[in-house]
């Protein structure tokens, strides 16, 4: 029997350097660059375009907003406040994205989260927010539970099940809000308190500085000595240039985000220092990221979305991993619902979760996150959630209605799916 040609073995091992991340074939910078100049050209551009559409939604709109306010101190924060909600929610999506799989249901899991955690803080019962917290995102991780069991045990259709979903937890949103039709959260009360400042309380700017000052030092130790230990130990590690730009580049983001918050917002009354959602946002972020990046759930979950039979006949139990994977999908998505519920200052029946659980799917794959499982980051959310909310917030500066942040949603949402056809469709044809 003969063995493959010298082209066949050549083009296999083109296509296995191609699928490889260039920081773990790159030992330098210049080879880094060159290997992810060439990823670029075979249809993965990873996080380039989103970063390119977030830089045009923001030059558009600065240059049409009135007096350029876009970038003016106040609106950052509220653009930062805005997307939160748009970006958590695309976290909890992109777990089921990576399966393969859809929830439908996440805009109205979240509002029930928001719901169970308001009424519990409300004088009676006068549940401690801690508990009211933890108690809003258990019944959305059952509900996640209760989906993802039909979904992965009796090999339901996902769609079918978080549509079905979208109607019941439409309709349970009701009955838990009754003949009130709305539950309120204000800054007023010691247990609404913590709620409602997750948007409308802020961190001293003291300990803002001090705490960017921390992160950034554990963030450059983690990284630092992961990278040196790895090459102690023999294995493949990043360039040590590549690990210091990715610690310059996080401290940079952090000065500038705490230093558009630092500055008073207020007309009256002095309004400075970072809104408590965004550590919130970014606690949720890193944590999500370990979980998917660093730990063996993770890779079951890239692996079972890339290829189910595959991680099957591997060994992986795909049955528990689809089912977690909703079970964390619908308690982010609570996170989300707690955030929104802060940003209202309350639920009401008037949450329109259709249009949430658009801006989530949307989210997630204008970040970069493939509809077709397998391939995305939990950073993913971050950027499709900070297009999103720039786009809402753009064009609420210019007075335009609601009718066209849905359109240009859309055509963004479109140019994304499209970027992610056309690098399967290279990847297919390397």
């Amino acid at each position: 029997m003969s063995g493959p040609s010298a082209p066949d073995l050549a083009t296999d091992l083109t296509a296995a350097v191609d699928a490889v991340p260039p920081p773990i074939i790159a030992q330098t910078m210049g080879e880094y660059w060159r290997t992810w100049l060439a990823r670029v050209r075979g249809g993965d551009a990873g996080a380039l375009p989103v970063v390119i559409a977030l830089l045009a939604v923001t030059i558009v709109f600065t240059i049409l907003s009135p007096n350029h306010v876009f970038l003016s101190p106040e609106n950052l924060v509220n653009l930062f406040d805005q997307s939160a909600v748009f970006i958590v929610l695309a976290f909890g999506m992109g777990f089921v994205l990576l399966l393969g799989d859809i929830d439908l249901s996440i805009g109205y899991v979240a509002a029930i989260g928001g719901i169970v955690t308001a009424q519990l803080v409300q004088p009676t019962p006068n549940v401690p927010w801690p508990l009211a917290v933890l108690a809003g995102l258990a019944v959305c991780a059952l509900i996640g539970l209760l989906q993802g069991s039909l979904v992965a045990r009796l090999r339901m259709p996902a769609f079918v099940v978080t549509l079905a979903g979208y109607l019941i937890w439409f309709g349970v949103m009701i009955l838990l809000l009754g003949t009130a039709g709305g539950v309120g959260v204000t800054g007023s009360q010691t247990n609404q308190q913590a709620i409602y400042s997750l948007v409308y309380g802020y961190i001293d700017p003291v300990i803002a500085w001090i705490g960017l000052v921390v992160f950034v030092a554990i963030f450059a130790t983690v990284l630092w000595r992961r990278d040196i230990g790895r090459r102690r130990s023999g294995l493949v590690a990043p360039p040590l240039g590549l690990t210091m730009a990715k610690i310059l580049l996080v401290a940079i983001a952090g000065i500038i985000v705490v230093a558009i918050c630092n500055v008073n917002r207020g007309r009256d009354l002095p309004i400075v220092g970072v809104p408590y959602v965004i550590p919130v946002v970014l606690l949720v972020l890193l944590a999500w990221t370990v979980l998917l990046e660093r730990m063996q759930f993770g890779r079951h979950v890239y692996a079972t979305g890339g290829n189910t039979e595959a991680a099957r006949r591997a060994g992986i139990n795909v049955t528990t991993v689809r089912t977690m994977g909703f079970v964390l999908c619908s308690m982010t998505g609570g996170i989300a619902g707690i955030i929104y519920c802060s940003q209202l200052g309350g639920m009401t029946t008037n949450i329109n979760g259709g249009q949430l659980v658009l801006y989530a799917v949307a989210a997630a794959v204008i970040g970069g996150t493939s509809l077709f499982g397998g391939r995305g980051r939990v950073m993913d959310g971050l950027l499709g959630g900070l297009v999103i909310g720039a786009i809402y917030n753009g064009l609420y500066l210019l007075g335009l209605p609601i009718q066209w942040q849905l359109i240009i949603t859309g055509l963004v949402l479109l140019a994304a799916v499209s970027v992610d056809s056309f690098s399967r469709k290279r990847t297919a044809h390397a």
